[in-house]
């Protein structure tokens, strides 16, 4: 079996190899080689020990020396390259105490998480596959290397990592693994909000988001999302639905396209039924005024994660209007309007949460949702054409025009302003200087 490595890489494996040492490419990228996928990084291990590795190479960076991490650069690229090592206790669920640095592959590999993952390569061994990883690349299984309990007590994040692979690949976790994940679940609480947000989002922007449903069957999301768990708990006795929320959820996830902001703001549109359930005399479930609800909710869990603000934005922004619309008396004004609040440029975002929302629900008058939403689209169309005012800033009479009328700037400026807007946005045809000029 032969793996095409980079040149550079190559260039560093032989150079190692020459003063003596053992090197090799190792995890990830062997692994997306042998799935035939292009590899995002190349890390490199060796027998060698940092001080050794920093006198073959003119150019080097202290990555990470305790643990044996050297940085070779080559031109603009740099090269992590990491000393054999054995971890020591993680005592706290997330890092080693220490190393110790071996001569031993075997010994390398044998501390790394899945299988899939503890595979070394170069040109002149092949490949080094001591674990069974590349039968459970064919096989499709993520599974630990070595006793599963003492690779999640190990470092909990590794919980999450396994049902991420699994989403992002397509594979499932083996029984033993998935049976100690369960055990482990409560350990992520040690675990940083920020490593817990880099391993979700990466699973909600997989292939597979539906996967966050193993999350919740081995009691991951109970700790880490349990706003997800009072979801799956929440019925709704609707002839819309044929889900409970948090199902409906993931089928909404699965539907809207594969970036952090539509799969977060799918994630959390829904968060609000919770808490605004009722249900009538007929047993039939209400959730009027959910998505003011939901955007609270969004925001609390986005910043509990330690989510960027421009995310939290956008992600709020959908997620408290992704209703609009839903039971029809759609008019053009209402759409303006719509426009004007939620701003136009977040209307694309909108129309595809919407029509993911109807995938999502029951055949019930699926096809009148539909028809408002084309209804909503076809309005949204003509505004743009017509070129309607949608903000203070589109109005023809402007601050200045204020001023020279004898309106001082400040909070009553911006009220006037405001209150002609919401004349325009009525009657587009009053947009003209001498038209407001007479309503003010």
């Amino acid at each position: 079996m032969h793996i095409e490595m980079p040149r550079d890489v190559v260039y560093i494996i032989e150079q190692l190899n020459n003063a003596g040492h053992q090197a090799y490419a190792v995890g990830g990228c062997v692994r997306d080689s042998l799935l035939g996928r292009i590899p995002n990084d190349w890390d490199i291990t060796t027998s060698a020990t940092p001080e050794e590795i920093k006198a073959v190479f003119r150019r080097t960076v202290d990555t990470g020396i305790k643990h044996g991490t050297v940085t070779v650069l080559m031109g603009k690229e740099g090269y992590e390259v990491t000393t054999f090592r054995i971890d020591g206790e993680y005592s706290d669920h997330r890092r080693p105490d220490g190393v110790t640095f071996t001569s031993e592959l075997k010994e390398d590999l044998l501390r790394r998480d899945f299988t899939i993952n503890a595979m070394a390569y170069n040109d002149e061994t092949g490949l080094v596959d001591l674990y069974g990883g590349e039968d459970d690349l064919k096989n499709r299984v993520i599974r630990c290397v070595g006793v599963p309990d003492e690779r999640f007590d190990e470092d909990a994040l590794r919980i999450m990592r396994a049902v991420r692979f699994a989403a992002q690949l397509g594979f499932e976790i083996d029984e033993a693994s998935r049976d100690a994940a369960e055990r482990h679940a409560l350990d992520l609480r040690n675990v940083s909000a920020e490593r817990i947000e880099t391993e979700l989002t990466k699973l909600l922007v997989s292939p597979h988001p539906e996967k966050l449903m193993d999350m919740y069957e081995m009691g991951i999301t109970a700790v880490m999302l349990p706003e997800f768990d009072r979801m799956i708990d929440t019925p709704q006795n609707t002839p819309y639905h044929k889900y409970d929320v948090g199902r409906h959820t993931i089928e909404v996830m699965k539907n809207v396209s594969p970036t952090k902001v539509m799969r977060y703001a799918a994630l959390l549109h829904d968060t609000g039924k919770v808490e605004t359930r009722t249900t009538d005399e007929n047993g039939r479930d209400h959730f009027k005024g959910h998505s003011f609800a939901s955007e609270k909710i969004a925001e609390k869990v986005l910043r509990r994660l330690r989510m960027d603000n421009d995310t939290i934005r956008d992600v709020k922004k959908i997620v408290l209007w992704h209703d609009f619309g839903i039971k029809g008396g759609i008019t053009i004004k209402s759409v303006r309007k719509m426009l004007s609040q939620m701003g136009e440029e977040y209307f694309d975002d909108y129309v595809e949460i919407k029509r993911a929302d109807i995938i999502g629900q029951s055949d019930y008058r699926s096809d009148v949702s539909y028809d408002n939403l084309d209804m909503i689209i076809d309005f949204h169309d003509e505004i743009m054409k017509d070129g309607d005012a949608l903000s203070i800033s589109d109005l023809a009479l402007k601050g200045q025009d204020l001023i020279e009328m004898g309106i001082k700037p400040g909070p009553e400026m911006g009220e006037i302003l405001r209150g002609l807007l919401d004349k325009v946005l009525d009657d587009p045809e009053l947009n003209t200087k001498e038209r407001l000029k007479e309503l003010l």
